[in-house]
């Protein structure tokens, strides 16, 4: 148990320091033998400090003072600086309009959804990868910041594994996609303070998936590679599903799959390839299970960075209010009681 838990969970400990002044007020409100002297007050000159008589009452309620102080819990920051690391600082986005559920993918022979076949890809890039801060982007009609570059991937495979069609308007925003990524890479510089950085990509990369051709946003996707190439930013796109038609699932009011129907790949090639070539980047086809693991394994073989950032931690103070509060408070107590045994007849 700690001193604060113990004041705390005791209380009365606070209630008997504070009325130890009313004590020794009243004690000294008691007659006691005294010899009058004439014009004693003549022996008498002005001091700062408390007179020997005083000073018990001072320490007493100096000491409580800082005790009431800890009890507020003072605590100073200290700045400390990292080991260096080495890892990347990079965004993933992903696509997910509504034509991300067709099921041209299969495994052991039962169809499976392109959003639901790169999700554990996903999940295992980021948990290979400890040293990197990754953060998410999600784009249809719109684009959104799932999370901000973290270090947390236990949580951020949780938001992978919750990613859903129909969580946003339908469409396919790839220029407002990069751009939300690029923003995020850019606000995220000032967390790494002191950071030194080498290799390829030192001012982070993106990750780009998408099964469509951009219809939707405010920014076209050559003004978002023309944006990512300006500020040393690459960018890898990967074009899922396969060429032709695919099957894609109706569903019931209730949600369950009662059928198919056949749509059209509408994904836009040239569009992805001019984004890499850009920016320095790669472009990947994945048509299947076995080419999604492959193009995040070749991303995967990218030239790390290497950071130091400078971390900025509390550290409590109020133990040594603790310890100066009880020592003045037993220093009075003890000279308190010297005055009285003083001052009893002998």
């Amino acid at each position: 148990m700690t001193l604060d838990d113990f004041l705390l969970k005791n209380p009365w400990w606070l209630l008997t320091l504070l009325v130890l002044p009313l004590v020794m007020w009243l004690r000294r409100r008691q007659p006691v033998s005294a010899i009058l002297v004439p014009f004693a007050g003549a022996w008498w000159k002005p001091t700062l400090l408390p007179q020997p008589a005083r000073l018990p009452a001072f320490l007493l309620s100096v000491g409580l003072v800082l005790l009431v102080l800890a009890l507020a819990r003072p605590q100073r920051l200290e700045t400390i600086s990292d080991p260096r690391q080495e890892g990347h600082e990079l965004m993933l986005a992903i696509d997910l309009s509504g034509s991300m559920l067709a099921e041209d993918f299969e495994i052991a022979g039962e169809r499976i959804s392109r959003l639901e076949v790169i999700k554990p890809v996903i999940k295992a890039f980021i948990n290979n990868r400890p040293n990197d801060r990754i953060g998410l982007v999600v784009f249809a009609g719109r684009a959104y910041t799932l999370a901000p570059p973290t270090f947390d991937h236990a949580w951020l495979a949780q938001q992978v594994e919750r990613l859903r069609i129909g969580l946003m308007e339908d469409g396919t925003a790839i220029g407002d996609g990069l751009g939300v990524a690029l923003s995020r890479l850019e606000h995220a510089k000032p967390v790494a303070e002191g950071t030194a950085t080498t290799g390829k990509n030192p001012h982070g990369f993106i990750i780009l998936l998408s099964d469509g051709g951009n219809n939707k946003g405010l920014l076209k996707p050559k003004q978002s590679a023309a944006i990512a190439k300006a500020r040393g930013i690459t960018v890898y796109t990967i074009g899922a599903g396969k060429d032709g038609s695919a099957p894609y699932p109706i569903f019931d009011e209730m949600g369950a799959k009662i059928g198919y129907r056949r749509i059209l790949a509408d994904l836009d090639e040239p569009a992805l390839k001019d984004i890499a070539a850009t920016t320095g980047g790669q472009y990947f086809r994945v048509d299947n299970t076995e080419a999604v693991t492959t193009s995040f394994k070749a991303i995967d073989e990218s030239e790390r960075t290497q950071f130091k950032a400078l971390i900025r931690r509390p550290r409590d103070l109020h133990l040594w209010f603790v310890a100066a509060g009880l020592g003045l408070v037993v220093w009075s107590a003890v000279l308190a009681s010297a005055a009285e045994r003083r001052e009893l007849p002998a």
